[in-house]
């Protein structure tokens, strides 16, 4: 076989791939958010860390989160007050009424742990990542 027909000597194009969420995380954080009081215990792998706290629905992490704004002080926090809701209010005009929902691309947690093998536990009352950047999880805190 000569180089012009073998399939491992031809010039190809580069090719862009994107990070896919496991589909079985995605239903888990669905599930949850059908349940604004639900909090499920779950350990994360982001970034080569490990991550553990409570998987919590995302009208649970917002309402958190906009109790922490209003904490703020200084010029400019009056602006804050409805920040959570404004968000959340502009996703929903984005993505429109009629629109089937989509799996979830987020993932929320209450208070969390971050671990790295250098250095010290960091703890977050409120965390939020993107699903595609967990590269590992299980139920349940380390012990």
């Amino acid at each position: 076989m000569n180089a012009e027909h073998d399939p491992l000597h031809q010039p190809s194009a580069p090719v862009v791939t994107e990070p896919v969420p496991d589909v079985q995380l995605q239903m888990l954080v669905r599930l949850i958010g059908q349940d604004a009081q639900a909090a499920l215990p779950i350990t994360l792998v982001v970034g080569g860390c490990f991550l553990h706290g409570d998987l919590v629905s995302h009208e649970s992490w917002r309402a958190g989160w906009a109790r922490s704004l209003h904490g703020i002080d200084g010029p400019g926090a009056q602006l804050l007050e409805r920040f959570p809701e404004q968000v959340d209010e502009a996703v929903a005009d984005k993505q429109g009424n009629g629109v089937a929902q989509r799996l979830p691309q987020w993932i929320h947690l209450r208070d969390a742990t971050g671990t790295a093998a250098s250095g010290r536990p960091v703890v977050m009352p409120l965390w939020r990542g993107r699903l595609t950047d967990v590269s590992g999880w299980s139920l349940g805190r380390p012990e």
